[in-house]
């Protein structure tokens, strides 16, 4: 007993060190990025001033917004910049108690899963955000002074950052599904249909309401939906254990 409590002990120091370097990393990261969190902002915001008219800026109607969104904003760019050395401390504390097939499994879908959502968040940013604000402010009546709030903006860009990030998993989800045999290829392949409807489904609640936007999130993950399929029996003969016996 005494054993098993030394060992739950040792493996909470384990964790509390690897979060304590982890967040080092990010706080120093977000610290160095202070100076110029305006500017990150306005980086943030560019998709949608250029849509504006020329002129035209966003208002705060709070007393702290315009110093709190800024610092929101450095911060998650940190917590970007940071994210390899945040996800080795996260491999190097479960590494040590996995099987080398499992090694084979976790490894690459920890990478492949971070650059996929890294990719949905640079699509939404550099295309998709274009085609949204042009497409709103096109269409507002020309009497109506468009003014977007800091705030309000902030919360539309991460709601379209995490559905975009999501939707780049899909095929990480599809492998993952596959290869811990919950469902087979030949099952996702005949809910295709369904997946189909549930992606426009998807795409009408997150995405404004026009279809161009909508198609924009629905038709990369059915495409994606589709790699997935392509994928995951190729990874789990890759990654296939050799050896139930196998030793850690």
């Amino acid at each position: 007993m005494t054993g098993t409590e030394d060992s739950f002990i040792s493996h909470l120091i384990e964790l509390r060190s690897r979060l304590m370097k982890a967040s080092i990393v990010v706080i120093v990261i977000f610290l160095c990025l202070m100076p110029w969190a305006g500017d990150i902002y306005d980086l943030l915001a560019r998709p949608m001033m250029l849509a504006l008219p020329e002129g035209s800026k966003m208002i705060a109607t709070g007393v702290i917004t315009p110093f709190l969104i800024p610092v929101k904003v450095t911060m998650l760019v940190a917590f970007l910049i940071s994210l390899p050395w945040v996800l080795y401390q996260l491999w190097a504390f479960i590494a040590p108690g996995l099987y080398t097939h499992e090694k084979k499994l976790i490894a690459p879908l920890v990478v492949s899963s971070s650059a996929l959502f890294v990719v949905g968040v640079a699509f939404c940013y550099f295309f998709v955000f274009g085609v949204i604000f042009h497409f709103i402010n096109n269409f507002a009546p020309k009497s109506i002074s468009v003014a977007p709030d800091i705030d309000s903006y902030f919360g539309f860009v991460m709601t379209m950052f995490i559905a975009f990030g999501l939707t780049f998993e899909v095929p990480v989800i599809v492998i993952v599904l596959v290869r811990m045999g919950l469902v087979s290829v030949e099952k996702l392949k005949q809910i295709r249909p369904y997946v189909i409807v549930g992606a426009f489904v998807i795409a009408a609640v997150v995405t404004p309401p026009d279809v161009m936007s909508q198609l924009l999130l629905a038709v990369p993950l059915c495409l994606l939906y589709e790699v997935g399929l392509l994928l995951a029996p190729m990874f789990v003969k890759i990654t296939q254990a050799p050896k139930e016996s196998e030793s850690i």
